[in-house]
């Protein structure tokens, strides 16, 4: 079997998955009502070039080390003060197919972890303009993460994300601001870019 045929039957695998436990939720009435929030304009800026990825993320986030017992040397955070937000990034070198079905296996499992409080979990494979594939599953109901988010190119690269909100405000109510870190989320996919590690950036 083809190189490129076992990495294309690792994100279809990886698909199909999510689509399972999206089908197997129960339906859950949201409650109705949010709270106000003030949402600034969406305004970017690039990260440093220290990193082996790149992307543009939010002027009112604020780029963090990763403060978790397991961080490794290329995982950060991006923290929205006024959501108390964070989108954790985790970052691993591709070294091999099992390495990359190892880093899939994982996503799964992390996913996976939320089923039994999700509601339901609607995911998607999208293409950016540089032509990079991205997965991202979007969890409802009270879960920890909301939004969750993978790219890899397969060979070097594997990149992670996923979103919490550290409040005790229900998922319901903060609906206008997960919304609106899904749009710069998007955004961030949408402008990656690998690192060589020597500070250019190629697609």
């Amino acid at each position: 079997m083809k190189i490129q045929e076992i990495i294309t039957k690792l994100w279809l695998a990886f698909f199909i998955v999510l689509v399972l436990w999206g089908c197997e939720s129960d339906y859950a009435p949201k409650p109705k009502g949010y709270n106000r929030f003030i949402l600034p304009e969406h305004a970017y800026q690039p990260l440093p070039d220290t990193l082996p990825y790149h992307f543009e993320y939010s002027k009112h986030a604020r780029l963090l080390k990763d403060s978790s017992w397991i961080s490794d040397k290329y995982w950060v955070e991006i923290y929205y003060p006024q959501f108390k937000a964070d989108i954790h990034i985790t970052y691993k070198t591709v070294n091999s197919l099992d390495s990359l079905k190892e880093y899939f296996d994982d996503a799964y499992f992390l996913t996976a972890k939320h089923q039994i409080k999700a509601s339901a979990i609607d995911e998607a494979i999208s293409k950016t303009p540089s032509g990079k594939t991205v997965v991202y599953a979007e969890l409802e109901g009270e879960v920890p993460s909301q939004f969750q988010f993978i790219s890899t190119d397969s060979t070097q690269n594997f990149l992670r994300g996923a979103l919490y909100f550290n409040t005790q405000v229900q998922n319901d109510s903060l609906q206008p601001a997960i919304e609106y870190v899904k749009v710069d989320i998007v955004h961030m996919m949408n402008t990656l870019k690998w690192n060589d590690l020597k500070g250019s950036s190629r697609n």
